[in-house]
């Protein structure tokens, strides 16, 4: 059930929309995410501040409405959660968006803030980019596949093996796509 105190969301569509305050909050939420064994984009912790920075700094000055943008939820005004989506401004492919680093702040588990995330993310993917589906590849191992499916996403392949944590630790990489 989802916490009554969340729901602020915020979108950022553009670098200069992005506070030093805030880019420091989300680069703090993505580093505990990643330390605790999230499946957040960087699949070896730990990870440093800088390390984080760097990639952080590269989604952010790739911010524009039509093409990535970032999907934010609050609680009591503290970043609790955050994602990503993209599109490829290729017009054979522009109809669909990519979702990256879905991640919800260690400390707010639980509370229903990643599926209230990617409620309010298929709302934005169709009535601001005009999308008409959603595609994310989650790893294997973690249940991911499960807590898509049930907020509608289907898998729709795999690639076995994709994806090498550490010798002997191979995890398939799913693929899921949600019809807008």
């Amino acid at each position: 059930m989802m916490d009554e105190r969340v729901s602020v969301f915020q979108q950022i569509t553009d670098q200069h929309e992005m506070s030093p305050d805030l880019r420091r909050e989300l680069i703090e939420c993505w580093i505990t995410v990643s330390n605790a064994g999230g499946a957040a984009g960087f699949p070896f912790p730990p990870v440093s501040f800088d390390q984080v920075a760097l990639v952080t700094d590269q989604l952010i000055a790739g911010l524009d409405s039509q093409r990535s943008r970032l999907l934010l939820a609050f609680v009591d005004e503290t970043l609790a959660g955050w994602l990503n989506v993209r599109r490829d401004v290729n017009p054979l492919i522009t109809h669909w968006g990519t979702v990256h680093h879905v991640q919800t702040h260690t400390g707010f588990r639980g509370r229903g803030i990643g599926a209230a995330l990617m409620h309010r993310l298929g709302d934005v993917a169709r009535e601001e980019m005009g999308l008409e589906q959603l595609h994310l590849a989650a790893r294997g191992g973690m249940g991911l596949e499960d807590f898509y499916g049930r907020l509608g996403w289907k898998e729709i392949g795999r690639w076995p093996g994709a994806l090498r944590l550490m010798p002997g630790d191979d995890r398939d990489e799913i693929l899921m796509m949600l019809t807008l």
